[in-house]
């Protein structure tokens, strides 16, 4: 099998799907689903592809266990910095380097291999299994599953399990996991000065030097405290720019761009509030513009349903098969798992190690690919068969 997942996530890493593009992946995808009966319907929108594919186990379609992916990859950046070409998916000392091997391609690939496994030994199970994947994920996510979401919502498709492939793991395959994420606010402050040369700075009204005691009251704000579901909520300054390109003008007015990645103790109304508050303090002339990429989420376990519990059957598997107690660390970015909550579904997010994503020089280890598919699979039979 592990020859399998690896050859999957070689062919996967190939494909040049920066987002929002997905340049073949999910073809692959669909030709080993379409061998194993999956039913599948084509989501596309616009210059993003999408799938809803489901396998029926018998007849009950109120056991259902989605994987939820994504295709698309972030940028190499520069090219000459990686050890080998990052779309060339070169195994060197059992690693296996290139843009997507963690996010997520080499998760997909472990999904794949792990419900082929299973739909192959057990042909009639409890329930059905299913696939959610998408191509915009690490773009803005507009055109991706959250449109899948609703029109799976309008359909009344019943999800009650979702695995979603994010590469949550620290150190050891499985040793962190999420069932939640904070919320994601954008802002763009513009400030309004008076424009002016450098030399005659009483005729000018620098918004550069207005800006400054704001930055330091927004770094030093605690905006709300960690808890035992969420880490406390951040605030990070990401640009600072004019339109200004001569180095003797005092320029008209500045564009901050901040984002604020909040927890369950506040919301994206209080800290606009806030904000403003604390502009208004120091600056007159401002405007404000915002956008809202995520709520907060987080997906707890209903008795009442008279389902299984998702986290407690990942947390035993993961200690199955790699030995370790698994710890619910819901940091990190967004996460499609916000759109995908709105179906009342059980959400666990469990993928490969994270500290190479985005980067220079992405890769995965060979056998935390092995590992990876393992833990998937036990999750599929104590879901759908014990």
């Amino acid at each position: 099998m592990l020859e399998k997942i690896v050859n999957l996530t070689k062919k996967l890493v190939k494909c040049r799907s920066i987002s929002p593009f997905d340049a073949g992946c999910q073809n692959i995808l669909i030709k080993i689903l379409k061998k194993l009966n999956f039913h599948i319907k084509l989501i596309n929108i616009k210059n993003t592809k999408n799938f809803w594919a489901f396998h029926n186990g018998n007849n009950n379609n109120n056991n259902t266990l989605v994987f939820a992916g994504h295709t698309d990859v972030v940028s190499p950046g520069n090219i000459k910095e990686w050890k080998f070409d990052p779309f060339k998916a070169i195994i060197k000392n059992n690693i296996l380097y290139g843009r997507g091997t963690c996010d997520m391609k080499g998760s997909l690939a472990a999904m794949i291999i792990a419900v082929e496994k299973f739909i192959t030994k057990y042909p009639i199970y409890n329930g059905r299994l299913a696939f959610l994947i998408t191509s915009d994920e690490e773009s803005n996510a507009k055109n991706g599953t959250i449109q899948v979401i609703n029109k799976l919502i309008k359909k009344k498709e019943k999800l009650d399990y979702c695995i979603i492939g994010e590469p949550t793991s620290n150190k050891v395959i499985g040793d962190n996991i999420k069932n939640g994420r904070r919320g994601s606010l954008n802002v763009k402050l513009k400030i309004i000065g008076v424009q002016g040369h450098v030399a005659y700075h009483n005729l000018a009204k620098n918004p550069i030097h207005m800006i400054i005691p704001v930055l330091q009251k927004l770094i030093l704000t605690k905006w709300s405290k960690k808890n035992f579901l969420f880490p406390e909520t951040s605030m990070q300054i990401t640009r600072i720019s004019s339109d200004i390109k001569n180095i003797n003008v005092i320029p008209g007015n500045i564009i901050l761009y901040i984002n604020f990645r909040f927890n369950n103790k506040i919301s994206y109304k209080d800290i606009l509030k806030k904000l403003d508050s604390i502009i208004k303090k120091y600056i007159i002339f401002y405007k404000i513009e915002w956008n809202l990429s995520g709520l907060p989420f987080l997906s707890i376990y209903n008795p009442l349903k008279k389902n299984k519990n998702l986290l407690k059957i990942v947390k035993k598997n993961i200690n199955l098969i790699n030995n370790i107690n698994t710890k619910v660390i819901n940091n990190g970015g967004t996460s499609d798992g916000r759109f995908i909550i709105k179906t009342g579904t059980q959400i666990v997010e469990l993928g490969l190690i994270n500290s190479t994503i985005h980067k220079i020089n992405e890769c995965v280890c060979i056998n935390d690919l092995n590992i990876l598919y393992k833990i998937y699979y036990k999750i599929i039979k104590e879901i759908l068969i014990l």
